[in-house]
């Protein structure tokens, strides 16, 4: 109802150009159609297929008007006021001769009154044409009428199938709350496809569904959707991190005015903090989307902070999701010759944490954090910052075993314990490679492992912690003032 009131005051304003950027071409076409009934105005669609067709009463198409040429000098040669509704014009409006006659059309608006409408899934304003065109959008589905597409979808298969749909009210709330950010034709498929393999709306569903949902709202290869995650029960140590997550998970869920926003994790290199990210998202079993800085970065101007802005969009359409943006300093640290994309692209971050809405939890990660901005790290960007130390003894005992058991390799507790004090200052990925080295030496020596395999490979490596001693212990002494220790 909102949306044909705000149509119709825009095309009751006067305003010559209208664009709609939708994939739901159908239903704008006809919420024109009811518009211009309403209005007692003729509307006339033009498709390049089929050229010039009146879509208000019976009639044929003009298929002399395909060529947008032809079709924009009658337009402009018609003395009788209509609305023109030009669906898949953008690939036409990188010609003058075009954009000329689309102008004229707009400027003559008090003389010929005519609405010229653009209808496509993405399109570019021309300079020449900003000033005269006007943005409309067409409105998602709400929670009630999702709600309601579910409804109807259990009817259908019910009458398909003779049988009637299983669904408990807390597996429906959560599908709904997963269809959330898609248009009406993509919600009313995807609810379709959550019952039609059992007959059922179960818990099993929900990471199909948000699969499928990340497919279609894809944005260009910045953002992927990370399937292997993790428990928290499976990171060793944190347990100031685990804490402070477990305060806050149920008011994440709620969503209200207070919603937990995000964190980010610093620390040594190879001590968990993207094995963190993971088990944030399985530990409240939602998606995981990771933002990847390096694919922002194109050639012409503005369209890094449009990509941004795109991947941005598109996690808040996932929500409720956590968003993971790995060594962020990689993204946000230009230096002075990059024409200022780091500063708009910090620009464009910052006003969205600033003022979204929706239920994104943003882990970032830093190797480097002195090289981000002092505005990205006040209080109230993030949450709370955390460090992320290298492990403690009890820590590398238990981090040595884990890996050692996924290996189907075992130590006794004592011989376990002769390897802490050879492995200060490793950190935890250092401690895997240690244990798959370990594991070459065994099929090399034609052997069974010992712990002889182990101790060797930690006598021959320096950790990141001895082969940078100076900049990882000024890391760790700027965190003891600076941040919460995970």
């Amino acid at each position: 109802m909102y949306e044909f009131e705000d149509l119709r005051v825009l095309v009751q304003a006067k305003s010559p150009l209208i664009i709609i950027e939708t994939y739901e071409e159908l239903r704008a076409l006809a919420l024109i159609k009811r518009l211009a009934v309403n209005l007692m105005r003729p509307v006339f669609q033009w498709t390049i297929t089929d050229g010039l067709l009146r879509t208000d009463r019976e009639s044929s198409p003009q298929a002399f008007n395909t060529e947008p040429a032809q079709l924009l000098a009658q337009i402009k040669g018609t003395r009788s006021p209509g609305i023109y509704v030009l669906c898949d014009f953008h690939p036409f409006l990188h010609e003058p001769r075009h954009i000329r006659f689309i102008k004229e059309i707009a400027q003559a608006h008090d003389s010929l009154g005519h609405t010229l409408i653009l209808l496509s899934y993405a399109l570019d304003t021309p300079p020449e044409l900003a000033r005269l065109t006007y943005r409309f959008q067409l409105s998602l589905p709400g929670d009630q009428q999702i709600r309601q597409m579910i409804s109807e979808a259990a009817d259908k298969y019910s009458k398909e199938h003779g049988q009637l749909v299983e669904m408990a009210a807390p597996d429906v709330s959560a599908l709904v709350q997963n269809l959330r950010g898609l248009t009406f034709d993509e919600a009313k498929r995807l609810a379709y496809k959550a019952i039609v393999d059992d007959g059922a709306i179960t818990p099993a569903d929900i990471p199909r569904i948000n699969r499928a949902k990340f497919n279609l709202l894809q944005s260009a290869g910045t953002l992927s959707q990370v399937y292997d995650t993790r428990q928290l029960d499976d990171v060793i140590g944190l347990s100031n991190l685990k804490r402070w997550l477990a305060q806050r998970q149920q008011a994440f869920i709620k969503n209200g005015p207070d919603t937990p926003k995000g964190l980010l994790l610093t620390g040594v290199q190879g001590t968990g903090k993207s094995l963190a990210a993971k088990a944030i998202a399985g530990g409240w079993a939602l998606p995981l989307l990771r933002l990847d800085m390096a694919a922002l970065y194109n050639k012409y101007i503005g369209e890094t902070e449009k990509n941004l802005s795109q991947a941005l969009a598109q996690a808040d359409a996932m929500a409720p999701c956590v968003l993971w943006i790995d060594e962020i300093e990689k993204g946000l640290a230009g230096g002075d010759n990059d024409n200022g994309v780091t500063r708009r692209l910090l620009g464009t971050l910052l006003t969205w944490m600033a003022e979204r809405k929706t239920a994104v939890f943003m882990v970032a990660t830093a190797n480097n954090i002195d090289e981000l901005a002092p505005e990205l790290l006040r209080k109230g960007r993030f949450d709370e910052i955390f460090f992320v130390d290298l492990p403690d003894n009890e820590q590398i005992k238990a981090l040595l075993a884990l890996h050692l058991t996924r290996r189907g390799l075992t130590l006794t507790d004592a011989e376990l314990q002769q390897c802490v004090a050879m492995a200060q200052g490793f950190s935890g990925a250092e401690l895997e490679q240690a244990v798959v080295s370990a594991t070459y030496r065994v099929h090399s020596d034609g052997e069974g492992f010992s712990l002889n395999h182990l101790v060797s490979e930690l006598a021959e490596t320096q950790p990141l912690s001895v082969v940078m001693a100076e900049r990882v212990a000024s890391l760790r002494q700027w965190a003891q003032q600076r941040c919460v220790i995970a």
